[in-house]
């Protein structure tokens, strides 16, 4: 058995692979509440593979209703390693297109009213995240995305909106000015906070549907737009899913023991039922 596990966030639409077993579903309960759906866990090879539709089956969810702690407490259980968080994504630049793929290294957080930690009420922790990105994720998904011959952009910060209004054109040509910006959406953020806090190794495939509202050239974004390139984008993305767990990643990673330093809470000041909640990501540690 490969020792990476991999967890994979995206839709529904991602479970009907070739070349993807699936061997079983998981119901998972959480401290923190219930997934946004069943897990599935499938094989490729060696790999074992969980998937979980982040808006739940039939987009039942939005953005800000997602139980993103309740989503990665989950994976953790089942004992992912690694993430890769598959999303429709709108681009900030020229040269990046719909029908693109971006794999980002950072992100910026607009997000205002989302549970962010899973650390709070009877213990805290700090965890480094200065570097969002786990590179042992995202070098193993660009090699994967130029293994089947997606046109890929590697680098750039991912905006993540509250949403579930797109931007306003005033608000896109702001997010366009800022450095290094290359794509926005409404789904990656605090899911990546809540990663390295549960001591996964994450990375994004954002696969790009639009232009948001910036382009003079282009129509704005509409569900009709994004949901017609989502189905397109998508085939590549099932193609990187596979050829990811044929070649899995391998190389260390900070991320899996980020919070080997992180609490702040005096032992015995840690309460009984905060204890209780994030007991799976502690266990290892001494505290």
């Amino acid at each position: 058995m490969s020792e990476a596990v991999i967890g994979v966030i995206g839709g529904s639409g991602l479970y009907d692979i070739d070349g993807v077993d699936i061997v079983g579903e998981h119901a998972i309960e959480t401290p923190f509440g219930a997934p946004s759906d069943v897990l599935l866990e499938a094989r490729v090879d060696e790999t074992t593979l969980f998937f979980l539709p982040r808006h739940g089956r039939g987009h039942r969810l939005s953005p800000s209703e997602i139980n993103y702690r309740a989503n990665l407490w989950a994976l953790r259980k089942l004992g992912c390693t690694d993430v890769l968080s598959i999303s429709a994504v709108g681009s900030m630049r020229e040269h990046i297109a719909p029908g693109h793929v971006v794999l980002p290294t950072q992100f910026i957080d607009r997000t205002v009213g989302r549970a962010r930690t899973f650390f709070d009420d009877g213990i805290v922790a700090h965890v480094g995240f200065a570097d969002p990105i786990s590179e042992r994720v995202r070098s193993a998904a660009l090699a994967a995305c130029e293994q089947v011959g997606a046109t890929v952009h590697s680098g750039g910060a991912y905006v993540c909106i509250e949403g579930p209004q797109f931007s306003t054109r005033a608000e896109s040509s702001l997010f366009r000015t800022w450095p290094d910006v290359a794509v926005i959406g409404m789904t990656n953020m605090p899911e990546a906070r809540l990663a390295r806090e549960a001591e996964l190794a994450y990375a994004t495939l954002a696969l790009v549907t639009d232009f948001d509202c910036w382009h003079e050239d282009e129509a704005d974004v509409t569900v009709e737009a994004v949901v017609a390139t989502m189905h397109k984008n998508v085939r590549v993305a099932k193609q990187v899913i596979v050829a990811l767990a044929q070649t899995p990643p391998s190389a260390p990673c900070a991320s899996h023991t980020a919070l080997r330093h992180a609490v702040m809470t005096r032992s015995d000041a840690i309460t009984p039922d905060a204890r209780a909640r994030v007991a799976l990501f502690l266990s290892k540690y001494a505290l």
